[in-house]
């Protein structure tokens, strides 16, 4: 009898929905990146193109960081039932975008440093080749947004269908936004490229290119800076704006006499949260009646609570 009281009262740490679809779509971005990358190196050094080599190298490192959204994709996955473990996998998915988005500044950087140094040593442009290049980075970059897109709105669709409280799909999956984002990057220096490239040809502005160099530069910093602050945010476990917490303040403190004296609350996948609960009270109220008043909050996937009676 009482190993059957244990098994009904142990609770599972999957927390995480399934993101084999999503997996599927980053895997497919990460095939395109590679090939493309191998034929512009390799069409380059047989063409001593080193527009074309430029760019393969640059489509090298956003490869990588594609690569770490995958391999934090299906490392979560294939951990999901480890128990050491003790709040399911969702974090790898994290750190994952952590990691790239640090990848995704170190590209702006870089790309501010050629920026300058082209400015201060300008270089003749072979316009048709790199104009060429631009447009082939662009179109690759277009098709692999598309793919990653879809992919994020049937996993929108998916959370929608499994979770009950319809607001909980507007939860971003940071590792797929981080994957999204290296390739937006990549279209807008593409775009940036064409236009400045159009610019020096046609009408002999040669201080556009490296010029929108530093600006799409910028914007990729930018992006950057603003996935850190989101990933750190959960990996850091600071939940200091979150409406949750006065959610949970107002149903347990519902009764007029109960106060909560000590509340940690944390993220253990993109919709669900973790929290630890400790409260005084001076009434005879069981744990199990503080829970069902967080029924309603379906967010809470996994609720601790300590009662500390008020004696007066």
């Amino acid at each position: 009898m009482h190993n059957e009281q244990i098994e009904l009262w142990q609770h599972q740490h999957i927390f995480n929905v399934n993101k084999k679809a999503i997996e599927k779509r980053t895997l497919i971005v990460v095939i395109i990146t590679l090939i493309t990358m191998v034929a512009e190196i390799l069409f380059g050094w047989i063409s001593n193109s080193m527009a074309l080599l430029a760019d393969g190298w640059h489509m090298g490192t956003h490869a990588f960081a594609l690569g770490i959204s995958l391999i934090s994709y299906i490392a979560a996955r294939k951990y999901a039932k480890d128990e050491t473990f003790t709040f399911g996998t969702w974090k790898i998915e994290i750190l994952g975008a952590y990691t790239s988005a640090i990848v995704l500044g170190l590209v702006g950087l870089i790309m501010i440093y050629s920026s300058v140094e082209r400015m201060m040593n300008p270089l003749p442009i072979y316009y048709n080749q790199a104009l060429f290049v631009a447009i082939l980075g662009l179109s690759i970059n277009l098709v692999c947004a598309v793919i990653l897109n879809h992919g994020g709105h049937a996993h929108e669709h998916e959370n929608r269908h499994h979770e009950e409280d319809e607001h909980l799909h507007h939860h971003e999956d940071l590792n797929l936004k981080s994957a999204y984002l290296h390739v937006v990057a990549d279209a807008l220096t593409s775009v940036l490229a064409i236009t400045a490239l159009l610019g020096a040809k046609y009408f002999s502005i040669n201080w556009l290119d490296p010029l929108m160099g530093v600006v799409g530069a910028g914007l990729i910093i930018h992006w950057s800076l603003s996935l850190l602050k989101d990933t750190g945010s959960i990996l850091l476990e600071r939940e200091t704006d979150n409406p949750i917490i006065d959610e949970i303040k107002k149903e347990i403190e519902s009764d007029g006499d109960s106060k909560i004296c000590d509340l940690h609350i944390w993220k253990v996948s993109q919709n669900k949260y973790a929290c630890i609960v400790s409260l005084v009270t001076a009434r005879n109220i069981s744990i199990e009646e503080y829970k069902e008043r967080l029924n309603n909050m379906h967010e809470l996937a996994h609720i601790t609570i300590e009662v500390n009676e008020c004696r007066v």
